[in-house]
């Protein structure tokens, strides 16, 4: 797929001397959905926000859609729409009339059937004449996606979209998203639900401090970084681990009744077939096994404190 989102040697130094990126670079394919994960003060507020013309860069270029945000900023922006982490719609506005002032203020003419077919999306529909102030938080949320998507852009930055929102609603945003990007929407996501990422992402890129310290297909993501858990369990219960299976540095679970062993997926070979050798040498009876990967969460906090 073409890349709609080049990023260039991007870097953001404030005027206090604060770096909040040095050197990023990223390329994002036409309808791809890319999750931005990194502790809080990583640098993800400020990528989206030069990316949308909101901060200026000090270094570096960016192009949305083969437009520079810098030379070309309205052509760049026309493409764009931004979902920011805080709820900042007018609280006495009707939601219809919000879609149509944010249409407008991108030149759009009048589209009312777009305009519904965006409520309908997103399940608004039967709220349009209400007060944005009268809605749910979760709908708020639902308000500002659809805001965003009123100028139909080709991409849609959510910065934190579920914030504060219940656990079923997040669900029903995640097919939200899932049908946008099935219409052709290129979608950049951050969140601090890592499960989000793991359920949602194609891609997976990680901010800490600035830089980007990687971006890889999720999938080869966890198979590269991920480790497997062996659940080994025993038909009756250990005081304590025989000294001929501590060099597999197996892990007993409280009532003694299981061993877990962590084993390396880029390793040549695990290790299992020695260690259930080991096992059945010690005298012990086996009543199951059971394989586990690593949560997204285990391979990016991994990743987070290995390169701090």
């Amino acid at each position: 797929m073409p890349s709609i989102i080049e990023i260039r040697d991007l870097s953001k130094v404030y005027a206090g001397g604060t770096t909040a990126l040095s050197e990023v670079n990223l390329d994002i394919a036409e309808g791809e959905i890319l999750a931005l994960l990194g502790p809080n003060g990583a640098g993800k507020t400020t990528l989206i926000s030069i990316i949308c013309g909101l901060v200026t860069p000090s270094a570096g270029q960016v192009r949305v859609g083969g437009h520079d945000i810098v030379s070309s900023y309205r052509a760049a922006r026309a493409l764009i729409g931004l979902v920011p982490q805080e709820i900042s719609i007018e609280p006495f506005e009707r939601v219809i009339n919000t879609l149509r002032f944010s249409r407008g203020l991108f030149g759009k003419p009048r589209d009312d059937a777009h305009v519904e077919r965006v409520l309908r999306a997103l399940s608004l529909w039967d709220k349009r004449d209400s007060m944005n102030k009268e809605l749910s938080g979760g709908m708020k949320r639902r308000v500002l996606i659809a805001k965003a998507l009123a100028h139909e852009p080709k991409v849609l930055f959510l910065d934190e979209p579920t914030a504060g929102v219940d656990v079923s609603l997040r669900r029903e945003m995640w097919q939200v998203v899932r049908e946008l990007r099935a219409a052709g929407t290129t979608i950049i996501l951050t969140t601090h639900y890592i499960a989000e990422a793991e359920e949602m992402a194609d891609r997976i890129g990680v901010i800490d401090a600035g830089r980007l310290k990687l971006v890889r297909d999720k999938t080869a993501l966890m198979q590269e970084f991920g480790r497997k858990r062996l659940t080994v369990e025993l038909t009756g219960p250990l005081d304590a681990l025989p000294a001929s299976l501590e060099p597999f540095e197996l892990a007993l679970s409280p009532d003694g009744t299981r061993l877990v062993y962590s084993y390396d997926t880029r390793a040549e070979r695990s290790g299992i077939a020695r260690l259930l050798a080991a096992i059945a040498s010690a005298g012990l009876s086996v009543r199951d096994l059971v394989t586990e990967q690593s949560s997204l969460e285990e391979v990016f906090l991994g990743l987070v404190e290995e390169q701090a």
